[in-house]
């Protein structure tokens, strides 16, 4: 039976525990997305706005703590803010 080292064992626990923290921010995101998108298809400007400065700050908060890619994160939130600005009708 081949041995498993206690370092092995450690780096086991904290890949599951950061696994777990890590799903949790992400999935927060995604909902936050999810909020903007349906406001934004309930044509609900004033809701569409607040919700993006949330998902945005979400957004920022997770690429802080390493879960998303600063590009990845960049373009979320720049196709979120269009789909905002084009419902609010100003141009840019």
């Amino acid at each position: 039976m081949p041995r498993v080292h206690k370092s092995t064992i450690r780096r086991a626990r904290q890949t599951d525990r950061r696994h777990e923290r890590n799903r949790a921010t992400l999935n927060t995101v995604k909902t936050l997305i999810k909020k903007v998108q349906s406001a934004v298809a309930e044509k609900k400007t004033d809701e569409a706005k607040t919700s993006l400065l949330e998902a945005t700050s979400a957004i920022g908060k997770a690429v802080s703590k390493g879960v998303l890619h600063r590009n990845t994160a960049s373009r979320r939130i720049s196709r979120l803010a269009l789909r905002v600005n084009a419902l609010s009708g100003s141009g840019s």
